[in-house]
């Protein structure tokens, strides 16, 4: 079975996001959905709400597994008996981190290939940040995340 990990902080996952996970189903057996820890980023959800929402997100897509991991990406790809590691670009402005990030991870695990996918023209302008800022000051953000995902920014903001 050739497995890919898809990491990121997802918080919280977005449609965006559900994109890309459903092009690499169509290019690999499995998708492991991997939620990092990033000491750099200050996380609205916790990683056991992360995942929670994940999994109720992907709940009819089949071969998706929602995991968790800490430390390098690679070590986690290489432990899970992952072939590539999928990355999202959005923009050009994107492309330079992730580029250093995918020469480093080859030169620390040659046999990991990085893939970027695009998710669809729709998302491009999608992240993380921005969802929760728009969800943070009462704005609708339901056609840009996943139901379980509008409930939890709602209940997070005091909204619903």
């Amino acid at each position: 079975m050739r497995s890919v990990i898809y990491p990121g902080s997802f918080d919280p996952i977005t449609n965006g996001h559900l994109d890309v996970i459903v092009r690499a189903l169509a290019l690999f057996d499995q998708v492991i959905v991997a939620v990092g820890d990033n000491p750099e980023k200050e996380s609205l959800f916790t990683t056991d709400e992360k995942m929670a929402m994940i999994r109720t997100a992907t709940q009819d897509l089949a071969h998706v597994e929602v995991d968790h991991f800490s430390g390098l990406l690679v070590d986690n790809a290489r432990e899970k008996g992952a072939c590539a590691i999928i990355r999202g670009l959005r923009a050009l402005s994107d492309f330079e981190h992730e580029f250093q990030m995918a020469l480093m991870n080859r030169h620390m695990e040659p046999d990991i290939t990085t893939v970027f996918l695009m998710p669809h023209a729709r998302y491009t302008h999608l992240n993380s940040t921005i969802i929760r800022e728009v969800a943070s000051l009462g704005r609708d953000v339901s056609e840009f995340v996943p139901p379980i995902v509008n409930d939890y920014l709602k209940k997070k903001f005091g909204h619903g």
